[in-house]
């Protein structure tokens, strides 16, 4: 075995290592579910930015830079957005309300199932997505350096993922976070140092990007312009990216997971920062890839990625590798144990009577089972980019992101307000996908009928017929409108008072020092 396939295999081996040992402080199911609320600024910094730079922050950026370019870079700077905005404006409710998931809100506003399912329902559509990437990155990274077939790698990243966070829990995500994060930095940023130099300095980076990028017929100038991907693209992905956040279940429970609740905001502030970074670093790797092996898109494009770290150097590169494996534990684990306590918490009523034994067993064996399907279908399925797909799960966790919003600030809102803007938004979202993928492409032009129509409606749209437009623009007016003109009679119930009482004045500290 060559040098960089083993210190792959060792850093596997370590984290495995680490979580078993973690897994002795896992008493209860609040131990594994929320760290058991000790955790203090850096792990939870850590931690949460380990959600952000999986493998649709390194891979994933990387891959579309090479393929489409620079502006693809945004994704830093949603990345921040998202989790300060989170630390603002929802972190603090959610430690409050003690959530183990945000479906949970409407369950305890409004009594109502329906509405708690449905929200799941759209976090599982993005967590299902993450699930599937990160085994199949890791399978990418370990066939590519090792030779091994894919398949091989898809048991290895799968095995890796679901034995950590069956063991580790959230605390031990958020302990290995802190050197995941440091290994990505560091690797993959000295990965493109001496890759930059191997190629001649960045002066020779950029002249010799000009001639890979006419050779495979793309566009140089929009390839190396922050808007060259569109303004329509753009706003797009700060929606699906940024938008969607805080209904991703993962952050309430690593809000209820704080020693203090002055914790919180600096907390996802330095978060954010962290998770801007990744981005960076990958979007660079990506340039570097590009301008060495080409303008290649698909699998093959992340292959290269894993080539040119190969390229720096045997030990360098295994390093950098193990960097981006770190990037997709540090994310993979932390969603894994999301998926798991929504799917027991939102989806078994009656797991709200059982005791801690019971439900952690009931976390533990979800884990294990949704984590062999993810990686089942991360072997089965066959997807272009990896950050699109991502993107597109994003997108449809943007209606209950709205739905929530509205509960929190906005004491009005009815129960059946919130289960219409999120029904409306997810269906609409969903089928603006699906009529997009089926009937867009050029084969439709001249065939008549519906195909055609909606061809040209594309055409005539181009970027703006984004499904995350309409996950957006649906809750936003349905909820209000719905609750003006059905009003709810029993505006302050017992439920409500008693749910506005928990969450009080959302006291904020902001000394981030």
């Amino acid at each position: 075995m060559d040098l960089p396939a083993l210190v792959i295999l060792c850093y596997l081996v370590f984290f495995v290592l680490v979580g078993i040992y973690i897994s002795s402080g896992n008493r209860s199911s609040a131990d594994w579910a929320i760290g058991g609320g000790t955790l203090g600024v850096g792990m939870l910094a850590a931690g949460i930015a380990g959600t952000r730079i999986g493998g649709a922050g390194t891979y994933g950026v990387a891959g579309d830079v090479i393929s489409e370019g620079i502006g693809h870079l945004w994704y830093g700077v949603n990345s921040f957005a998202a989790l300060f905005l989170v630390g603002l404006f929802f972190a603090i409710p959610y430690r409050r309300l003690r959530l183990s998931s945000v479906g949970e809100v409407f369950d305890f506003r409004f009594g109502s199932q329906r509405c708690q399912s449905l929200s799941s329902l759209c976090v599982q559509a993005e967590y299902l997505v993450i699930n599937i990437i990160e085994p199949y990155v890791i399978a990418t990274i370990v066939s590519g350096v090792t030779g091994w077939p894919f398949w091989v790698g898809i048991l290895i990243g799968g095995f890796v993922i679901v034995l950590f966070t069956i063991t580790g829990g959230l605390k031990g995500t958020a302990v290995t976070n802190i050197v995941h994060c440091i290994v990505i930095i560091v690797g993959l940023g000295a990965v493109g140092l001496v890759a930059m130099q191997n190629l001649g300095g960045w002066t020779a980076v950029v002249a010799e990007s000009k001639v890979m990028l006419e050779a495979s017929g793309k566009d140089v100038p929009s390839w190396w312009s922050f808007t060259g991907i569109g303004w329509a693209t753009i706003i797009a992905l700060f929606i699906s990216a940024t938008i969607h956040t805080p209904a991703a279940s993962v952050y309430a429970n690593y809000a209820s997971s704080a020693a203090k609740q002055e914790y919180l905001i600096p907390g996802f502030f330095w978060a954010g920062i962290i998770a801007a970074i990744m981005p960076v670093v990958a979007g660079g790797i990506g340039i570097l890839t590009m301008v060495k092996y080409g303008a290649e898109s698909g699998l093959s494009g992340y292959l290269n990625i894993a080539q040119l770290a190969i390229d720096t150097g045997p030990l360098l590169g295994g390093i950098a590798l193990a960097a981006v494996l770190a990037a997709v534990i540090s994310s993979g684990a932390p969603i894994l144990l999301a998926s798991a306590t929504m799917l027991v918490s939102d989806w078994i009523p009656a797991s709200k009577g059982w005791s801690s034994d019971k439900k952690l067993r009931a976390y533990k064996v979800t884990t294990a089972l949704y984590g062999s399907l993810a990686a089942f279908l991360a072997w089965s399925l066959n997807f272009g980019s990896v950050l699109q797909f991502l993107l597109l799960g994003f997108a449809m966790v943007v209606p209950p992101a709205i739905a929530v919003g509205y509960v929190f600030y906005w004491k009005r809102t009815t129960e059946l307000a919130v289960f219409w803007g999120i029904l409306t938004g997810f269906v609409g979202g969903a089928l603006m996908w699906l009529l997009n993928r089926n009937f867009a492409g050029s084969e439709n032009a001249d065939v008549g009928g519906f195909p055609q129509y909606w061809y040209e409606l594309c055409q005539f749209l181009g970027e703006w017929r984004d499904p995350s437009f309409l996950t957006l623009i649906l809750p936003l007016v349905v909820i209000p409108v719905v609750t003006i003109l059905f009003p709810d009679q029993e505006e302050e119930s017992e439920l409500a008072d008693a749910f506005y009482a928990k969450l009080g004045r959302f006291q904020r500290n902001f000394d981030w020092a």
